[in-house]
Order: C-alpha cells, then structure tokens, then sequence
C-alpha cells in the first residue's frame, strides 16, 4: 500500500514536471515580447489603420498589377518595412518581409486581400478602423482577417531587430494577395520558393492548429420548367447572399397572388424562428418579404444565422410551381434544411473523431444567364473517401429531382480539395508553450477548424492564431473587429514565437 503511494506520488511529479517543461518560454522571448508591446502597440495600430484603407478585393474586370487598392497596398507595406529596417521582395501576387540571415527559415503564411463588405451594414466605413463605435474594438474589414496579424507580425520582427538578437534561422513573412479568390499564383510562386523548416499560418485560431476540414462547394442551378398559373401563388423571385465564404445574413422573397391564408401560413411560420427578423411588404401584387439573420465565416456556420435557409423554411408553408425559384426553395427545404450538418442531404453526413462534422451551408442564391444558382459550402473532414462523397451528392440530388419534377440546368462539385492533418511537426509543442504561457491556458491542446487556410500548401504547416479558442471569429462577417487586448496579446505571442521558433 505504501510502495503504490510512493509510486503514485513519483508519476504525479514525473507528470508535473513534463508539463513544466513543456510551457517554458526562454527569457530572451519573454523579455523581448513585453518589450515590442510597451514600444510598438500603438505604432501597430496607427499602421493596422492604413492598411484597412485598402480596399483589397478580388475584382474580375482588374488584375492585381493594375488594380490600384492592390497597388497601394503593396507600396504601403514596403514603405513600412523600409521605415521599420526589414528586408522587402516584391513577387507580384506575394511580397515577402524578413528578418535575419540564416542558411535555414521559418515561414509564415499571411494574407493581405479580403472579403467584400456591405457599408450599409456597419456603423461606419468597412474599410476606415473604427475605434469609437465599440470602445475596446479596432473595427474594419480585415482587421482579424488578415491585416491585423500583418501589422502585428511587423512590429514583432521590428521588435526582435531592435534587440539585435542572433536568429538560427531566418524568417520570412509571405503576404499573399489571392487567398480570398484564387490560390494558383501562390501554388505558382511555391514551386520555386525552398521550403521552411517550419511553416506557420496566421490566419486561424489559438492554440495550434494540426487539422482543416477540405474546402467544398456544390452548385445547383434551376430553370423553369412549369407554365406559371395566370391567378394561383407563385415565387417570382428568391435570392440572398453576398459571397461564398460567409453565411448570409439577407435574404429577399417576392410573392404573386399571395392570399390571405398563404400570408398567414408563412407568417406564422416566420413567427416560429427565433432570431430571425422579417419584413413584409405589398407592393400591388408583388408581396415582398425580406429575412435578416447573422453573418459568419462559413468555416463556423454554426455561429451564424442562415437568412436564406430559414426564409426557404418560412416559404415551406405550400408547395411551389416549378419555376427557378419555386423548385430552388424545394430543394433547400428537401435536401439542406436550416441545420449545418447535412443530415437531410441523402448519406452525406458523417463525422471525425479529432475534426468533427462535415459541415453544409448555403452562402449565397444568385440569379444569372443560366438559371438560379444556389452556393452550397462543404466543408468535410478526414473520413470518407472524395469519391464516395461525390456519389452520395449526385444520387442524393437524383432522388429529389425524381420525387420534385424539377429541372436543373447543370450541377457543379468541387471537392478537390483534401483535409488536411499534421500530426508529428517538430514546432507543435513549442507553440504551445508559447500559447500557454501568454494565455495562461495550461491544458491547450492542438485542435481542428473548419479550415481552409493556405497551410494546406506548405508540408507541415500549421497555423498559430490570431483568434483566441471559444471566441466567434469575426472574420467574412459584417461585424469584423478585434479587440485592442487582444492585438496587444497578439503581438506578445508572435514575437515570442518568431524567437522560439527561429531558434529550434
């Protein structure tokens, strides 16, 4: 009894002092992190406010070397690693700043393109930081996603080139300027670029990052295929949405020859939603109806409030003609659902042990040349094999075009690309020492998210923040912000990092 005691106490000591191991920080990291926050917190933030400025969106009629948003951007951030003392390359769709000189690097993976906001769905300019409205919240499009970490991971190197500290390696910071649109020039610019001993994204969540869920979309497009009725209801439109990583917060509906009783079925449906807002509207025959819900990144559609799913919900109140938009709101009531899982889309649901649920979400319906295209937004985690996924897709929208008799002009599935899982990377356990002893968080673990980040482009690469675990990620919302502590913590915990890594 007395020998099992003694052995129980010696593996409780042996365990303590693992994990005391495991959350050291050196005091060079430590030192250096307080000292880039006490000198360059505000810097960081007066250059976060310029770099906002910039309306980095992907547009289709400019390519980035004659789009002057991109331009700017670019000069902005050359002007300010020449200000700072860092090292500046310019490769079109990446730019490169750096620090150090060794034979060996780590490389972090950043992005300086965004998303598309709506300004009437801010309290001021999305793309102006907005630091009155909320006191405590730095507020503008790209300020977690992915300007913020940019700035912070300036005034981290500048931070570590004022103590002169010797680095064994050299680090780079790669800002790629398609991660919202396209990733070919950056799989382009990787073909020639030697890979880092270590790669870090920062363009995710505490505390590290090992798994993505895969990048997926399927679009249905419907067409007419029943003769409206000349007195009986019918949609004459349905769509919402703004762009296809977010979940929409908008959703428009227009009604002809809505009667009463139809009003009062889909009112009554609408009634039952909580958090949904509606808006009813008659215009001479027309009874428009507009449904607002909450916007989140479709990575965390659980986050969000899905306007256009629960407006097709509401809509459920009859059975539509099979025209574009009857038959769009069919096939969302049938095969998607106001859920985020997939459970109501024939066998496609399933599930991982580490990386969770498949998730499907709709995040836009648009109107075009070829019909009514709804965006759904997969995002599948290791399990099931591409193939299989694909064939339960096709056969589960079979089935309902056999039971609805609706049309569709084409179908479209992409799901190239693959989750991705790290699982022995050398820099996994000193990130989360670093995370730790900056969080206080002791028992941080390596998690999954809904990814998709460009670490799935590097070997190995995994991704260390900004957002903090448990907390909603803001980025692809219309509410996209970070708090001034966290930034502060941000810088702390990226130069800690560079010194930590740099130095394995």
């Amino acid at each position: 009894m007395k020998q099992a005691l003694i052995n129980s106490v010696f593996v409780t000591l042996l365990g303590l002092l693992s994990a005391l191991a495991l959350a050291q920080v050196s005091d060079t990291a430590k030192e250096t992190a307080a000292y880039a926050v006490e000198t360059y917190a505000q810097a960081m933030t007066d250059t976060l406010a310029e770099l906002v400025e910039y309306q980095t969106v992907a547009s289709a009629k400019l390519s980035l070397d004659q789009n002057p948003e991109f331009v700017g951007f670019k000069s902005s951030l050359a002007q300010h690693a020449e200000a700072l003392g860092l090292e500046y390359e310019d490769h079109g769709h990446v730019v490169i700043v750096a620090i150090g000189s060794g034979k060996e690097k780590v490389g972090i993976l950043t992005h300086g393109d965004v998303m598309p906001a709506d300004p009437a769905k801010w309290e001021a300019s999305p793309f102006s930081l907005d630091t009155q409205s909320e006191p405590g919240k730095l507020i503008a499009r790209g300020a977690e996603d992915n300007k913020g970490p940019i700035a912070t991971a300036l005034y981290a190197m500048k931070a570590i080139q004022d103590r002169e500290l010797a680095l064994k390696r050299r680090v780079e910071l790669l800002i790629y300027l398609a991660e919202e649109s396209d990733w070919e020039p950056l799989r382009a610019f990787l073909e020639n670029y030697p890979v880092p001993q270590y790669s870090i994204t920062i363009d995710a969540v505490y505390p590290v990052v090992t798994a993505e869920k895969g990048w997926g979309e399927v679009q249905v497009t419907a067409i007419d295929t029943e003769s409206i009725p000349e007195d009986g209801p019918y949609l004459a439109e349905f769509y919402g949405g703004y762009f296809r990583g977010q979940v929409p917060d908008e959703a428009h509906a227009t009604v002809i020859n809505a009667d009463p009783q139809l009003k009062a079925a889909i009112r009554s449906r609408a009634a039952a939603q909580s958090n949904i807002k509606y808006e009813f509207r008659q215009d001479g025959d027309r009874w428009l109806i507009t449904t607002r819900g909450k916007s989140a990144h479709s990575a965390q559609p659980q986050h969000g409030i899905n306007a256009i799913t629960f407006l097709a919900a509401a809509l459920g109140a009859r059975r539509w003609p099979n025209n574009a938009a009857g038959a769009t709101v069919d096939y969302l009531n049938q095969l998607v659902g106001t859920g985020v899982e997939g459970a109501k889309f024939g066998d496609i649901a399933y599930t991982h042990d580490f990386m969770g649920p498949l998730t499907a979400t709709v995040t836009m319906v648009k109107p075009g040349l070829n019909g009514l295209t709804t965006y759904l937004n997969l995002r599948r985690p290791a399990g099931k094999a591409t193939k299989q996924l694909e064939s339960e897709i096709r056969t589960a929208l079979s089935n309902w075009q056999q039971h609805s008799g609706a049309r569709l002009a084409g179908i479209q599935i992409d799901l190239d690309e693959e989750p991705l899982i790290v699982k022995d990377a050398g820099h996994i356990q000193p990130l989360l020492a670093v995370f730790r002893h900056f969080s206080g968080m002791e028992d941080a673990k390596p998690i999954a998210i809904g990814g998709s980040s460009n670490a799935k482009l590097l070997p190995d690469a995994i991704s260390f923040g900004p957002s903090m675990p448990g907390q909603i990620y803001t980025g692809h919302t219309e509410h996209e912000f970070i708090t001034e502590e966290q930034f502060r913590l941000n810088l702390k915990m990226y130069t800690a990092m560079m010194i930590e890594i740099a130095n394995l």
